[in-house]
């Protein structure tokens, strides 16, 4: 099964590229949800929202949409020999038991600073987050190559700990492309290759995510996509570019170079039609 979304729906500057002109925020999500499977909520790292914002997201999306949620910068940036607060842990999980209880919670998202490479605290976090949250559907994404090494990825599988794919700029210490596999749940994440603006931004840090994929661009995922894909229960395929609503219309061209059928540009409505949700294997 492949989801394809994108990193969040509240966009103002989408009005206009992707949302109809007018277009309220409380009418996002329905909109969003006419022409995606899925969407990835990122919010969630500045702020713990109370349940009853996913409980009204939940009622606003048809049954098999699908969230994942990002989990807590409080947890995920804490200093790394630190502890985060217990509190955060509790009041994470207590947030998104209205998507569980929908059967709507895809994954959590466990993003990690580039700081943040293989070490003994480093793992002993990894451990402390799969302790507090048991039976979660965790996925780590990792700003550091040096987890792209086998006994990384193998020890990540002990943990039941997913593993993020990224597309981004070739720079660095960054990850290279890959299709790695370590739990039922895939994940692959395109967050543009804006290498000029992304270690340093003029105005603001979302010039790092304006990019626009080329069709070949995105050719070139279809093979790992597909290997991702035929080695998880699940596959989440999220577009981060999200500046003027360019994570939308790559969004919508590779559902269709996987096959799967958006509705058109200009037959936008209220109503939660799933039909990039794919109904393959």
């Amino acid at each position: 099964m492949i989801y394809v979304g994108t990193c969040g729906f509240s966009y103002k500057d989408w009005i206009g590229p992707f949302y109809p002109l007018g277009t309220k925020p409380a009418d996002m999500l329905a909109l969003y949800a006419g022409r995606f499977g899925a969407v990835e909520i990122d919010s969630t790292y500045y702020a713990i929202p109370r349940p009853s914002l996913f409980e009204s997201m939940a009622k606003r999306t048809g049954p098999d949409f699908r969230f994942t949620v990002k989990a807590p910068g409080s947890i995920t940036h804490a200093p790394v020999d630190g502890e985060p607060p217990p509190r955060d842990f509790s009041a994470f999980r207590a947030c998104l038991e209205p998507l569980e209880q929908a059967g709507k919670l895809g994954a959590v998202l466990v993003q990690v600073p580039g700081s943040f490479s293989p070490s003994h605290d480093a793992w002993r976090r990894l451990e402390l987050i799969r302790q507090r949250w048991p039976g979660m559907p965790l996925v780590a994404e990792f700003r550091n190559r040096r987890w792209q090494e086998d006994d990384a990825r193998e020890r990540l599988r002990a943990l039941e700990f997913g593993w993020c794919n990224v597309d981004e700029p070739r720079l660095g210490p960054l990850m290279r492309p890959d299709a790695e596999v370590t739990s039922p749940v895939g994940y692959v994440r395109f967050h543009g290759r804006n290498a000029a603006k992304w270690w340093k931004q003029d105005r603001s840090p979302a010039e790092r995510y304006d990019y626009l994929y080329t069709k070949e661009q995105l050719v070139e995922w279809l093979p790992r996509i597909a290997e991702v894909s035929e080695r998880t229960e699940q596959t989440y395929v999220f577009f981060n570019n999200h500046r003027n609503g360019q994570a939308a219309t790559n969004a919508r061209q590779m559902a269709a170079l996987l096959g799967m059928t958006t509705p058109p540009q200009d037959e936008r409505d209220d109503r939660p039609q799933l039909s990039i949700f794919s109904d393959g294997d």
